[in-house]
């Protein structure tokens, strides 16, 4: 017999009673060979009879290769005994179905599958063989797997939150001062997994004064005494932070001078000193936490110190009203009262979104869910997890206004253009409460010079704070007029209003209406403190202004209008010029493999050409080869620093041309300015939404092929050139 007939003829068995139905035999052979499962027969001693077209795409196997061989060429030699009982349950007319098992392949993968395995019978019932049905199950195990990773992460995330909730409020229950600098110390070695470390309180004003060591952990004598008083001059860690007024990570002093004797001595290796900055945005102190390895902290553990250490700041603040106002207990009883609140509400808000996650899970692992359920539950999940994320993000966005490191992207817009994506933003919470929306704008262009990003978030926290105290069903007014130089833009809403005792607070951060907590959609009370802050950032002022309860309010926006400029000649662009959708050659370059897949597809679903990789030495060898013509490169790589990447990059004959896209979770203005000196061209900040990275790309896509066609190359096909 062939190959093909043994691939396309069923088993005869010998002692058949009847002559076989040539006609239909060869109908129910092409019905087993067209299958996209691998359907194979086998005898009672587990030899393969027969082997379909399936069966040789799963496992690799041509028929010649495997018929007449036992089963087991395809067993994992653990799983033999699991045949073994498989066999015996044949043996006994028992059929086996949908059991999932592991097999290996011709070239030694291991795929997981389902295998369905009936009896063969002839013509006098009795048991002569078996056929299995075998279907590959990978795809849904990656699933799944997917899901246990994202359930992983999604409990370690809370676990964190709730973490660091708990660690504020210990140092809230703090009674004095001193009490707790030693909480701090210990909340913040125990956030970095830290071997010692120390508080500094500042005595004196800003670079003028002079830290001083409150409490510490680990040291001795000689180091406690040789900075028994830090100043701005001083080249140690906290003295740079106190004069740059930023954190400072030193991941090996060996590599730093003026600090190895120093560090020797007093038994560690790295330093992560952390500025804590008044809601002033004036210094208070410092907080250092040591390691005795080399070291640098993720991201995440840097991001949780951010958020205690805002704690700590209005803790160390709060001490020092207790002691310099002792007889205004009113002032004390208004900052325990918003403390309390704010660590109720916090709380509050942190367990919001856990019980639809909670459930979602629930719904996912259950076994009877339809795909429609389970799309549902991702859904649920991508919206909680959002919700959090712009907790976070609102949170960070309070700590960079208070200490003056938000970064401003200016340019020249339209307010049209930044209110139209402020009224996008809102638009939800307006359609759900089918709340009314007027708008009232001028007719002439109002030109601004002002990050458009920034700007649209003044007016949507203005909007979604009108919607959420305005009632179903009530009304929004929109208006901007021109007055001179400046633009002056209204929210007004017939809601709830603002009382006598409120308008003061209402500009401060974490601070909501008593009478207002029963209708609010959730948040915590930063909206409009952020709205202030960014307005000021960009020259501008807000106020407030209200009848009283139930009479609704009005937010006022003043912005300076854009100097007028010159007259710039408007380029007609012909319908065969360059795309600006051209398709890119791009590399993503991440340690987390969920962050590069999904990133790599989203670019793939646009339309570009990608790879991955997901260490830097691995980056480094498609660079060479594939030649993008950007690379998307994450800093914190496991092997090789991001910036060391960059700048080897850079150095390469082949490399130029090539666009470095730094991608990163550290946001500050020394950052950037270290990723451009180590070669990037640009800096992006976690999270980076889709929009605003295809946004990128589109306008790198068009540079390529202007650059390409300027160089008299026009006609090329579509796409970019290749880079130099």
């Amino acid at each position: 017999m062939s190959a093909r007939d043994a691939k396309l003829t069923p088993v005869l068995v010998p002692g058949d009673a009847e002559e076989p139905d040539y006609p239909s035999q060869a109908l129910l052979a092409a019905i087993v060979e067209s299958s996209d499962d691998a359907i194979v027969s086998k005898t009672l001693d587990g030899r393969i009879r027969s082997w379909n077209a399936g069966a040789m795409r799963l496992f690799g196997y041509t028929p010649e290769e495997v018929i007449g061989k036992a089963i087991t060429i395809i067993i994992p030699p653990e799983l033999h005994e699991e045949e073994r009982r498989i066999l015996e349950k044949l043996q006994r007319g028992e059929r086996i179905d949908h059991f999932e098992t592991t097999r290996v392949t011709k070239d030694g993968r291991r795929i997981p599958i389902s295998l369905t395995v009936s009896p063969v019978r002839d013509s006098r019932g009795t048991v002569i063989g078996a056929s299995k049905v075998a279907r590959d199950i990978s795809e849904r195990k990656r699933a799944e797997q997917a899901l246990r990773e994202s359930e992983r992460l999604l409990s370690a995330e809370a676990d964190e939150l709730v973490k660091l909730n708990e660690l504020s409020s210990r140092l809230w229950r703090s009674r004095t001062l001193q009490e707790g600098l030693e909480m701090m110390l210990t909340a913040v070695i125990e956030l970095l997994g830290a071997d010692k470390g120390n508080v500094q309180v500042l005595e004196g004003s800003g670079k003028d004064g002079v830290l001083r060591i409150a409490a510490q952990r680990g040291f001795q004598h000689d180091f406690l005494e040789h900075f028994r008083e830090v100043s701005a001059d001083d080249d140690c860690a906290c003295g740079r932070a106190l004069r740059s007024a930023q954190r400072i990570i030193i991941e090996d002093v060996e590599a730093d001078a003026p600090l190895r004797a120093l560090a020797r001595a007093a038994d560690y290796r790295s330093v992560v000193t952390t500025p804590l900055i008044g809601g002033d945005g004036k210094p208070l102190g410092m907080l250092s936490a040591h390691f005795r390895s080399v070291h640098r902290p993720g991201e995440r553990e840097l991001r949780r110190v951010d958020l205690y250490m805002l704690q700590a700041s209005d803790f160390i603040q709060r001490c020092r009203m207790e002691q310099a106002l002792r007889q205004n207990q009113e002032a004390l009883r208004e900052a325990d009262r918003r403390k309390d609140e704010f660590l109720a509400l916090l709380a509050h808000e942190l367990r919001n979104p856990l019980a639809p996650i909670r459930y979602a899970l629930a719904t996912s692992r259950k076994a009877g869910r339809t795909l429609e359920q389970r799309k549902r539950a991702e859904e649920v999940i991508e919206r909680q997890v959002a919700h959090m994320s712009r907790l976070l993000d609102d949170l960070l966005d309070v700590s960079r206004i208070k200490h003056g490191t938000l970064e401003l992207k200016k340019s020249r817009t339209e307010l049209t253009l930044v209110l139209g994506a402020a009224i996008e933003a809102a638009r939800p919470i307006l359609d759900s409460k089918h709340q009314t929306l007027s708008l009232d704008l001028p007719e002439q262009t109002v030109q601004l010079e002002a990050d458009p990003v920034r700007l649209a978030q003044v007016f949507s926290n203005l909007l979604i704070n009108a919607a959420k105290y305005t009632d179903a069903g009530g009304s929004i007014e929109l208006r901007a007029t021109r007055e001179g130089s400046a633009v002056v833009v209204a929210v007004r809403d017939n809601g709830i209003g603002i009382s006598a005792d409120m308008m003061p607070r209402l500009f401060t951060f974490f601070s909501r209406a008593h009478t207002a907590l029963g209708r609010s959609e959730g948040g915590l009370g930063v909206g409009l403190a952020l709205a202030r802050g960014l307005a000021s950032l960009h020259g501008g002022r807000i106020e407030a202004r209200s009848d009283g309860p139930g009479r609704g309010s009005e937010f006022i926006v003043r912005l300076p209008v854009a100097v007028a400029a010159s007259e710039v000649s408007q380029v007609e662009v012909s319908a065969d010029g360059p795309a600006t959708d051209a398709r890119l050659k791009i590399l993503v370059v991440d340690d987390s493999r969920d962050a590069a897949d999904t990133c790599a597809t989203v670019l793939e679903l646009s339309g570009h050409q990608v790879q991955t990789a997901y260490s830097g030495r691995r980056a480094l060898e498609l660079a060479s080869t594939f030649r993008p013509h950007a690379l998307l490169l994450d800093i914190g790589l496991p092997d090789v620093n991001g910036y060391e990447l960059a700048r080897t990059i850079r150095a390469a004959p082949w490399a130029e041309g090539m666009v470095l896209i730094a991608v990163t979770g550290w946001g500050q203005d020394e950052d950037r300015r270290r990723a451009l000196e180590a070669g990037f061209d640009h800096h992006l900040t976690k999270p980076i939404t889709a929009e605003k990275l295809e946004s990128l790309l589109q306008s790198l896509g068009a540079e390529f092929r202007n650059e390409y066609l300027a160089s008299g190359k026009a006609g090329t096909p579509a796409g970019v050139p290749e880079p130099r």
